[in-house]
């Protein structure tokens, strides 16, 4: 089945979310992997989601889905395309797991999971994330499910110290998985 395995399922935003999300994303220790400069309000969180079920993928050039753990009613992420690009068939791709669930194989498999729904379904070329040289569990993952180095840019996250940190991308050409 599409976008679930036998132990996680990707699924649309719903409202319920609101909480996670609030949680999620107003984590200060958390902004520096993203683009976040400051907390989002409930509200701002709570039309970001009926967007999302009212915008489709193609208008939005993005598309978040939760990771929930199959015949649990427990939500323990999110993974997301970003800057969708139609014409060029790539994306961006982007992974939050919850503190209490990480080391259990769980990013990789919904990594995977939308991987398969990028390429199969969306019919992409190619994904691509951009990861702290220092981000060495994320560096990790991504590299051990394929995706490749290709170019360091240096001095891209500002650290709360104001010393700066080279980012790593890497991706993922849908041309490799068959390699």
């Amino acid at each position: 089945m599409l976008l679930e395995n036998s132990q996680i399922r990707l699924r649309a935003l719903e409202p319920e979310d609101l909480e996670l999300l609030y949680q999620w994303e107003n984590n200060s220790e958390l902004w520096i992997y993203g683009s976040t400069v400051s907390p989002y309000s409930k509200l701002a969180l709570r039309q970001y989601i009926n967007d999302s079920l009212e915008m489709d993928i193609y208008q939005s050039k993005q598309l978040r889905l939760m990771i929930d753990i199959v015949g649990e009613n427990t939500t323990i992420g999110t993974v997301d395309l970003y800057d969708i690009n139609m014409r060029n068939k790539n994306a961006g791709i982007g992974i939050l797991i919850d503190e209490a669930y990480r080391n259990r194989k769980y990013a990789s498999q919904a990594l995977e999971l939308m991987r398969e729904y990028a390429f199969n379904f969306l019919k992409l070329h190619q994904l691509y994330a951009y990861i702290g040289v220092n981000n060495k569990p994320s560096l990790k993952l991504f590299e051990n499910i394929g995706y490749s180095p290709v170019g360091i840019l240096k001095d891209w996250i500002q650290l709360m110290d104001d010393n700066y940190e080279d980012v790593l991308v890497i991706q993922l050409i849908n041309s490799q998985i068959n390699e």
